[in-house]
This record gives structure tokens, C-alpha cells and sequence, in this order.
């Protein structure tokens, strides 16, 4: 097996079925499977999957079950917010060989964050066990709702991109979100825009693109106590070399620290993050090739669909 350090482990969620790679469910399915049993297994996180969806599982599931080795772990994407959340989780608890190990958790307009934190206490209550993200707006209300996560077990999610320019914030906007939770305890994953290790300009959008490897190394500096200017500088950094080794470099109470804070990123491609990984020598090369979904590609697509 590839040896993937505890720095790496289990930081790819795998958001096959989302843009932009909006692979069809029939090969996101068994390629997740893939990944499970391959070198790479310890890098890969759950499932994600969308809640309004859940209809389309138990057939995919039936396809798959000899390739089946226990549960299809899930990390539940919930576009409706709390209130959409129960009938999700009845209709998950109908079908059988999945497991939910998270949930990611919408915020309507409107909604108020005192309202946001009653409802989720009682979510808790209905589903002990499950991890709870929330995907955390950006508007005038994430002070507040980023204050009441604050010592409660709920993690945040940050958007930090899409298949728009407006969906991915800069890297400021970026930095402050990072300093404000690493402060205050709160665990979060990223969403969404992360196609490359790297910060990079998308050449055939132009859009600017956050590098997962920069918010690792961001989250690691603002548990250093850097500045939001300092974080900021992080996340623009374009230096491949110089970020994996910094990364490399560190201790393992600082891995362990880091990863604490820093949960997972979404990706539409477990192999496009991989491939980067071993060519900036943070992973081994191993004779066992990552497989794809039909549908992954590595730059936004203007295609609609659900986001992760």
C-alpha cells in the first residue's frame, strides 16, 4: 500500500456527482469503491452526496453490492437547510448498505443564526454520531453564525469557489475566515474551486484559484497565531516547491494541529489531487493508477448541477 502520511489522511472528499466534473452516478459509485480498495485508500474521505438525490441510490447500490466491502461511507449534502434535513435522513434510513458519517448543511436566506443553531442542536439529537458542517454564508450574518459555532460540535464549510468568478472569494476574504475559526476552535472543510495543490490562474476562465496545499499551510500559520495579512499571503503564494516542503517540515504535533482544524476538501477528482501530490513528493509514486468517473474534468464547467 502507499504510504499516506497522517498529514494527507483522509483529506479528499469525494463530490464526484458535483460540478464540474458531474460524473454520472452509475461510474461515481463504483469508482469510489475503486479508490477504497486502492494504494491511495487512506487519502480519500466519504461520499459526498446530495440529499435531493437519495431516490436514485438504492439502484446504484444493487449494481454494486458484490463490489461492496461493508457500508458506503456518506457525507450528506443538504441544499434545503435544516428544515429539509429530516425527511433526508428518513430516506436514508430506508436504504440499506450506506452509512452517514457527516452532514452538509445549507443555510437559507432569511434564516435567522439563532434559529440555524436551535435547529441543528436538534439534528444532533436525531442523527448522534454524524458530523455536522455548516456551509457558512457569505453575507452579514457569518459573524454571528461563525460566533455560535464557537465552542459547539458543529464544524463550518467554507465555498471557495464555483463555476463563477463571484463564487470564489480572494484571498482576504479567504484569510479572514480561516484566522476567525482556527481563533475560535471551529473545525471546517472546503468546497469547491480547490482543482490544484497550487494557487493558480485557470487558463481557460481566467478565474483565480485557490491551491488546497495554501489553505493547509494557511490554517498551519493562523495556528501559529499569523495575521490575516500573513494568511492572506499564504493563499497567493504560487510556489509549489517551497509550500510542500514547508508542509513536509512539519512536526507531528503540528500535522495534528493542523489537520484538527483543517477537516477535508471536496474534489470531483480523487486522481487530479493525487497525480499533484506525487509530483510534489508528498506522496510516493505507486505502480497502481487512481481511476476517474466518466464526466471528471479538472477546469469549471458552465453545465448546471448541484454544487457540493
Amino acid at each position: 500500500m502507499t504510504a499516506i502520511s497522517p498529514l494527507l489522511a483522509g483529506l479528499c472528499d469525494d463530490a464526484a456527482l458535483f460540478p464540474p466534473g458531474n460524473a454520472p452516478m452509475d461510474a461515481a459509485v463504483p469508482a469510489h469503491l475503486e479508490h477504497e480498495h486502492a494504494d491511495h485508500a487512506a487519502l480519500v474521505g466519504p461520499f459526498v452526496f446530495p440529499a435531493p438525490r437519495l431516490g436514485e441510490l438504492p439502484a446504484i447500490l444493487g449494481e454494486t453490492a458484490a463490489e461492496q466491502d461493508g457500508e458506503l461511507e456518506l457525507s450528506l449534502t443538504v441544499p434545503g437547510g435544516t428544515d429539509a434535513v429530516g425527511a433526508a435522513l428518513v430516506q436514508l434510513r430506508a436504504i440499506d448498505g450506506v452509512k452517514l458519517v457527516a452532514m452538509e448543511i445549507a443555510v437559507p436566506e432569511g434564516q435567522a443564526p439563532a434559529q440555524l443553531l436551535a435547529a441543528l442542536d436538534e439534528i444532533a439529537s436525531a442523527a448522534p454520531g454524524v458530523e455536522i458542517f455548516v456551509e457558512v454564508p457569505r453575507d452579514d450574518r457569518r459573524p454571528e453564525i461563525l460566533a455560535g459555532l464557537a465552542g459547539s460540535p458543529y464544524s463550518a464549510k467554507f465555498r471557495t469557489g464555483g463555476i463563477v468568478a463571484a463564487a470564489y472569494p480572494d484571498e482576504t476574504e479567504l484569510a479572514a475566515a480561516i484566522h476567525t475559526v482556527v481563533g475560535a476552535g471551529v473545525r471546517f472543510k472546503a468546497t469547491a474551486g480547490l482543482h490544484h495543490a497550487i494557487r493558480n490562474t485557470d487558463p481557460d476562465t481566467g478565474f483565480e484559484q485557490h491551491g488546497f496545499l495554501n489553505v493547509m499551510l494557511a490554517t498551519h500559520r493562523a495556528t501559529d497565531g499569523a495575521s490575516v495579512e500573513e494568511i492572506a499571503a499564504t493563499l497567493a503564494d504560487r510556489d509549489g516547491t517551497s509550500l510542500a516542503g514547508a508542509l513536509a517540515g512539519l512536526s507531528a504535533e503540528a500535522v495534528d494541529s493542523l489537520r484538527a482544524n483543517f477537516r477535508s476538501f471536496g474534489t470531483c477528482s480523487i486522481s487530479d489531487p493525487l497525480t499533484e501530490l506525487v509530483g510534489l513528493g508528498l506522496v510516493p509514486r505507486s505502480s497502481t493508477e487512481p481511476s476517474a468517473p466518466t464526466g471528471s474534468v479538472d477546469s469549471p464547467s458552465t453545465e448546471e448541477g448541484p454544487l457540493a
